[in-house]
């Protein structure tokens, strides 16, 4: 009987695995592990903080997270232009975990408020877990997706194909919710066009707070 095909696309008859393809799987696993990580620590748990910060009417928490949320949404950007294999996405997939995990530690009165909390309540507690955790995946994330910067030269490299799996999944997933929502085909083009906007919009709203928020209010984020 014939083999079967293997998760990496190799045929499986009982021989050991091609030495070069090692590497290869290997790398595409690590991807695949800096995804899930990415999903659970940076979109499932921050959200659900989210809600439980809101019913619980913890500002401070709330204010933190609502401008976790803010930076994170680099991320997405980076997401919408993978899909169509825009080589820009790759710095932004480096510089995006970097910005969010500032965005937790930055502002001194958050901070002060955060560590004036009682320890034993399961907000803060989780809350603190969370920062420490996201803390170090952020640095794993930003620390692997620089290995996809030689993507910049060329996105047709076979280390650069796991980075889009996940992005083009997605993306050939929600084409039937769009379709079905809107009547209109969702295609890579428009998500990139999407991608290009946000990116704008991004750049704008940093170079604004960069410039007019930082220098009058400094490290405090009051009511921001």
């Amino acid at each position: 009987m014939g083999g079967t095909l293997s998760p990496g696309g190799s045929t499986d008859n009982g021989a050991l695995p091609n030495p070069s393809s090692v590497p290869d799987l290997l790398y595409r696993s690590l991807v695949w592990l800096d995804v899930r990580l990415g999903v659970l620590f940076g979109v499932a748990l921050p959200l659900l903080l989210l809600v439980w910060a809101t019913w619980q009417r913890e500002a401070a928490l709330q204010r933190l997270l609502g401008l976790y949320w803010k930076t994170s949404s680099l991320m997405l950007v980076a997401l919408l232009l993978l899909i169509d294999a825009r080589p820009i996405a790759y710095p932004l997939l480096v510089i995006a975990p970097l910005l969010s995990l500032a965005s937790l530690w930055f502002w001194v009165d958050l901070n002060e408020e955060l560590a004036d909390m009682p320890p034993w309540r399961p907000l803060p507690l989780t809350v603190r877990i969370w920062r420490w955790s996201l803390t170090l995946v952020a640095l794993l994330i930003s620390g692997l997706a620089l290995t996809g910067l030689p993507c910049l030269e060329g996105v047709g490299a076979g280390s650069c194909r796991p980075w889009l799996e996940a992005p083009q999944g997605l993306n050939a997933s929600g084409d039937p919710i769009f379709d079905f929502i809107f009547g209109a085909d969702w295609t890579p083009a428009a998500a990139a066009f999407l991608g290009y906007l946000g990116l704008v919009a991004y750049v704008v709203g940093l170079l604004q707070w960069l410039l007019v928020r930082l220098p009058r209010q400094g490290r405090v984020a009051g009511e921001f």
